[in-house]
């Protein structure tokens, strides 16, 4: 089923990110991942995807396999980095084979040591380009990123929002947000959206945070910042990660419930292949099953 199609029926969705280990034995602990958050029936997973080499096979196993052993639906993200047009055609005619009936259009982030996105030879300079290229040569239903705090490599936010529809312009069927922890950033966002004119679905995105270091890398790269209070307790427990996963599980379980109530379209909640804190948090709140 289209993703689309579960949105536009009114339905709130709560989706589950996974990313490709890089071993058999963490593909496992994946799965083992995936079959334990089935409970909460979420209305669709998706898997992170890396250009080229054995992390783009690993996420196409790992999406396939994922749609042949359970009764999810899936949705396969798709960059542009280190790829021309035909090898991510190449890619997609892959997922069509396989079945798979959503993807994630993305730029993608530079490569590891890179400070700016520089396109491959051939390859697409924008994520619109390729959802462009999706919309044209495929029947997919087609997600795009947004960025309630405006991407990194914006000049302001009115051009991030110019740009944002451009993407839902070229064929976006609905949109996904980086990870934020201020709510009222995705609601200024949202107002920012409707000024546009920007009519799709937009799904939030919510991290759990397992560990100081951890999320002031996340945030580092993405740009997403940490409100006061909640970075004054990450500095306090700085050294105690079980006391941090607590504190995340706090404020990601306070997010949800208040974009709950506020009439989000859905939650999409990035795992990082870990199932105890996504668990907590939804079973606090009994979402999935209602």
């Amino acid at each position: 089923m289209k993703i689309r199609e579960i949105l536009n029926s009114g339905t709130r969705s709560i989706s589950f990110e996974f990313f490709p280990p890089q071993t058999d034995q963490g593909t496992e602990s994946l799965f083992n991942t995936i079959q334990s958050l089935r409970r909460f029936r979420p209305n669709y997973v998706s898997v992170t995807y890396g250009a080229g080499g054995s992390t783009r096979d690993k996420t196409l196993g790992i999406v396939s396999r994922i749609k042949d052993e359970t009764d999810q639906e899936v949705m396969c993200h798709v960059t542009c980095v280190g790829q021309t047009k035909e090898d991510v055609h190449n890619v997609l005619a892959r997922l069509h084979e396989a079945g798979i009936e959503n993807v994630l259009g993305l730029r993608g982030d530079p490569p590891r040591g890179q400070e700016k996105f520089v396109p491959a030879e051939g390859g697409f300079l924008h994520s619109a380009d390729l959802i462009a290229h999706i919309q044209a040569n495929f029947d997919f239903g087609i997600g795009a990123a947004c960025f309630p705090e405006g991407h990194l490599d914006s000049v302001d936010l009115n051009s991030d929002m110019d740009y944002l529809k451009k993407k839902v312009d070229s064929g976006a069927d609905f949109l996904v947000t980086q990870l934020f922890f201020d709510n009222n950033d995705f609601h200024d966002f949202m107002d920012r959206v409707e000024q546009t004119g920007i009519r799709v679905p937009i799904i939030a995105g919510i991290l759990p945070i397992l560990s100081t270091p951890q999320i002031r890398r996340f945030t580092a790269l993405c740009g997403a910042k940490i409100p006061s209070d909640l970075n004054e307790q990450l500095d306090k427990f700085a050294d105690n990660d079980d006391a941090v996963r607590d504190i995340g599980i706090d404020h990601a379980t306070k997010q949800v419930a208040e974009l709950w109530r506020d009439g989000v379209a859905g939650v999409h909640l990035y795992t990082l292949n870990r199932s105890y804190s996504v668990s907590c948090i939804l079973d606090q709140l009994a979402i999935g099953n209602e």
